[in-house]
């Protein structure tokens, strides 16, 4: 079966003549105008059955819901498909959807009837979609999918789709305003459709290559990465800065086995609540699994506390290396989702949900410093937030406070009742130049796992309890902050601007060009003393013509380049060439060390993590 479903103003049709002899019977056929409604053109095709019929018209509802629309029009359309059902089949299950629907307000436009029509479409972001619905899609169990109960459910969850603004207005998705808002429309339609299938290579995947950050690795699993020097010490910064902003935080690190028992009594029924797809091993009779989160191990851990309401909330912390889910080979594109990432996964156990409630405004600062000092920016990503009708009903105020930080409407996804083992998420979404939404930060608020995994505290009144959990990265995966700064520099390309990393993160920051080799031992000095200073430095010392060399540094996107001839070699100052101004100007050795550490201040450092000499390096061939 193929739909095609629109949210309409309106919808006009009249009836004009019998298509097929066996053509729906109608007397005196008259123009019929349908106002602020659904509209599903329908095709049944060959092999559609009854199954198929209460499929379709569950996923309509569910989508129906989503819009707060309660008027459908289910309207025969041939012209969906070549593949067509008998009519006499196609009528009958026409009629099914229409009895199954009956909890609305629902018609069907006549069967097998030539029809002139007039529509007009919403344009809201969740307006227009399509379906394909077969005997295959209808949840027949496949022996062999191991994903769990909740990611084979995260269709089905009954949910509302809204827009919050700063003021506290809940807005139906339909009804909003997103013309000052495009990314956020595009969030909410990705996030909607759940589509993670990729058509394209988005652009940072030629340039993770062209600057030797990583690539595909076709001697493993589909999204596992190799990461070439350049891109494991820009990867190695950034674990490191969020690693120190969450020990501020009072995150106490640990580090817990990638593997598990996959029948150890409280994996067993996690499985079942956390949507993930994970890889799974057999060893000596035991049936392991690679762990897709570093939730468990922390659990299983804090399981060994003993804590008094006076401990908490009390914060665990690790930065996974790695995490595994087996995610879809369609979903599948350079740094943007993968296989195998590293995660910074800090937990909170807290006494009650006002201290959780509390806690998370603290992580929501927390993730915003972080990104933005990552180098993305609030207007980069956009919002969504999930959660259970129940508990924003109880807890409007917190929720709005969190929109507030925000500062801009956010996406609200309301479930009628709670499916996951948390009752609210949220995250912040970059979008990037293909319109794909990729979540970076997130923080849920978990219910389940303090009583799953036995994890207890003693209150005010010497009773053991369990805590509520708080799940955050305050960046997301660290591979997705590459992707989305190399996203970023693409837009920038784009539009005219030099493309640049953050310079705390440049592999190589300064780059010094001899003229002539009699030059070779002033630049070597001028390199230790600059290195010295803790900045990546390094010597093109290649026989290569001078322009070569430079644009070769521009392709790299160094941002100083040193080129020293007689003339420079003499000077009391340098002469420094400003990848980001484009021009070259005069500065003592002083000031351009103070340039440079004002850009980088309260940034982890390391050295180059290649040969400092060019000649000495072997070519890369991406």
């Amino acid at each position: 079966m193929r739909i095609l479903q629109l949210h309409c103003d309106s919808i006009e049709y009249t009836p004009t003549k019998k298509e097929i002899q066996s053509a729906e019977e109608i007397e005196n056929p008259q123009t019929q105008r349908l106002e602020e409604i659904v509209v599903a053109f329908v095709a049944i095709e060959d092999g559609d059955d009854s199954s198929v019929a209460k499929n379709a018209i569950s996923q309509i509802k569910n989508s129906m819901e989503k819009i707060g629309c309660k008027k459908l029009l289910l309207y025969p359309y041939a012209h969906l498909s070549s593949n067509l059902a008998k009519p006499s089949t196609a009528m009958s299950l026409i009629k099914e959807m229409e009895s199954e629907a009956s909890d609305l307000e629902v018609s069907h436009s006549p069967f097998g009837w030539t029809k002139s029509y007039k529509v007009q479409v919403k344009g809201h972001p969740l307006a227009e979609s399509s379906k394909v619905v077969t005997k295959d899609s209808t949840g027949a169990k496949d022996e062999e999918d191991d994903t769990s109960d909740a990611l084979k459910g995260e269709s089905t969850i009954r949910s509302y789709w809204k827009i919050l603004s700063p003021d506290g207005t809940m807005t139906n998705i339909g009804d909003f305003d997103f013309s000052n808002h495009k990314k956020l429309e595009v969030l909410a339609k990705y996030e909607s459709a759940k589509q993670r299938q990729v058509d394209e290579p988005p652009p940072h995947v030629a340039l993770m290559k062209k600057l030797a950050i990583a690539d595909y690795e076709p001697a493993s699993d589909s999204g596992n990465m190799r990461f070439f020097p350049n891109g494991r010490l820009i990867k190695s910064l950034i674990e490191r800065y969020v690693t120190d902003r969450v020990k501020e935080y009072g995150g106490y690190e640990v580090e817990t086995p990638i593997m598990y028992d996959s029948e150890h009594p409280s994996m067993v029924s996690y499985f079942n609540r956390f949507p993930a797809r994970q890889y799974n091993i057999d060893s000596e009779g035991k049936k392991l699994f690679l762990r897709f989160a570093a939730c468990f191990g922390q659990f299983l851990m804090a399981n060994q506390f003993q804590m008094s309401y006076k401990n908490l909330p009390y914060k665990l912390y690790e930065l996974t290396r790695y995490s595994f889910r087996r995610e879809q080979s369609g979903e599948l594109v350079g740094l943007r989702r993968l296989r195998a990432f590293t995660m910074p996964d800090c937990h909170a156990f807290c006494k009650d949900i006002p201290q959780a409630v509390d806690e998370i405004k603290v992580r929501f600062d927390l993730s915003q410093n972080v990104l933005k000092e990552l180098g993305i920016d609030e207007s980069d990503y956009d919002m969504a937030i999930r959660f259970t009708e129940d508990f924003y009903n109880e807890n409007k105020s917190s929720i709005e406070e969190l929109v507030k930080k925000h500062g801009r409407p956010v996406l609200v996804e309301m479930w009628k009742e709670k499916f996951f083992y948390f009752v609210l998420k949220w995250e912040f979404n970059f979008i990037d130049n293909l319109g794909k939404a990729s979540a970076l930060s997130t923080d849920q608020i978990d219910v389940e796992n303090g009583h799953r995994y036995g994890i207890e505290f003693v209150d005010e009144n010497n009773t053991a309890q369990n805590p509520i959990i708080l799940h955050n990265s305050p960046s997301g995966a660290i591979e997705r902050i590459i992707y989305a700064l190399l996203e970023k520099a693409a837009y920038d390309s784009k539009k005219g601007k030099k493309p640049q990393l953050p310079l705390w993160l440049a592999p190589t920051q300064v780059r010094i060009i001899p003229l002539k080799e009699e030059f070779y031992d002033y630049c070597n000095n001028l390199c230790n003393k600059i290195s010295g200073q803790n900045v990546r430095v390094d010597v093109d010392d290649r026989n290569e013509s001078i322009g070569k060399r430079i644009r070769e540094a521009e392709k790299e996107w160094i941002q100083y380049i040193l080129v020293i001839g007689e003339k420079e070699a003499s000077s009391e100052n340098l002469s420094i060439r400003d990848r980001q101004t484009g021009n070259v100007r005069e500065v003592s050795f002083d000031e351009f060390m103070n340039e440079i550490h004002e850009q980088t201040s309260d940034k982890p450092f390391t050295g180059i993590n290649q040969s400092q000499h060019l000649s000495k390096r072997p070519q890369l061939m991406v």
